[in-house]
């Protein structure tokens, strides 16, 4: 059995997402972000000031990539966009599907500077979603048929790739080209999750090769060996957790968001910090996200 340590940490921000998801941090600027996706919204948090920032978006946003100092990479619904830092200014940069049934979902930065990044139907239709890889503009599909993809992220030397589609609860993993990203070989199964509660949701991977996945649903942060041994369980004050990020620093402190989406009055009640981003206040041996290389 999964031992499960009780929340120790803090609320680092209050106001709550209906769909919290995306979260990163900017080393260079000391800065969190996040998306509340449902909102159309891109939250921005100096982490030491506590200075916090809402962002409107057009569309529905949740990845987030550092391209330089001044841009951004974000995925949505309409597509991939280059964000202008200072004044929000928004470019066209690369379409992931023309369908408009379809929205961006669960993304992370591989250490060749492409992105991985998935989509998935609006209403978490049936085998509607995809993985795809970005490298310079160049989208490549790399999955297809799966549900709810999340959990992606990458081993330190970049040659192992994780992802999950949470409406089947296998944690997959993938052998990778370090140079570019992309696989050199099939999917197999990491970690069989399906028989368990909650669903596998958003993924880090910190430079000893240990993965953090948000536990939707469960209101926790589980950490995976690289065998896939499930090795403990964080507790998190708010059921549904979705993605994790290291910040600080020294990236030694890890965040995540989570979200009320779905809930109605009495259940909302019942899980008051519903929505709300946390500090897990654990140390970790975390690492920056790599940035997008145009």
């Amino acid at each position: 059995m999964t031992t499960t340590i009780p929340f120790k940490g803090t609320t680092l921000c209050a106001a709550p997402s209906e769909l919290g998801e995306g979260p990163t941090y900017d080393p260079t600027t000391g800065t969190v972000w996040w998306f509340n996706i449902k909102g159309k919204e891109l939250h921005e948090l100096h982490l030491e000031s506590g200075r916090k920032q809402v962002h409107p978006l057009p569309f529905l946003g949740s990845v987030l990539a550092a391209i330089d100092p001044e841009r951004q990479l974000i995925a949505s619904d309409q597509g991939l966009f280059i964000r202008e830092i200072a004044t929000g200014k928004l470019e066209a940069h690369a379409t992931l599907d023309e369908d408009a049934g379809i929205r961006s979902n669960d993304g992370r930065m591989h250490v060749s500077g492409s992105l991985w990044v998935s989509t998935m139907g609006r209403k978490a239709e049936n085998q509607a979603g995809a993985i795809y890889h970005v490298a310079a503009g160049t989208v490549t599909r790399l999955f297809g048929n799966l549900s709810i993809p999340n959990g992606i992220c990458f081993s330190p030397d970049g040659r192992t790739g994780y992802f999950v589609d949470s409406a089947v609860n296998h944690i997959m993993q993938v052998p990778l080209d370090p140079k570019s990203g992309l696989p050199t070989g099939d999917a197999v199964l990491f970690s069989d999750q399906s028989g368990e509660a909650g669903a596998v949701d958003g993924s880090v991977c910190d430079a000893d090769g240990l993965i953090y996945n948000a536990r939707w649903g469960e209101g926790a942060v589980d950490v995976y060996a690289p065998d896939g041994t499930r090795l403990r369980r964080y507790a998190v004050p708010a059921t549904q957790t979705s993605c994790p990020a290291f910040i600080g620093a020294h990236a030694d402190r890890l965040m995540v968001t989570s979200a009320w989406q779905d809930m109605d009055d009495s259940a909302r009640a019942a899980d008051p910090l519903a929505g709300q981003t946390f500090d897990l206040g654990i140390a970790v041996k975390g690492r920056f996200e790599p940035a997008y290389r145009l």
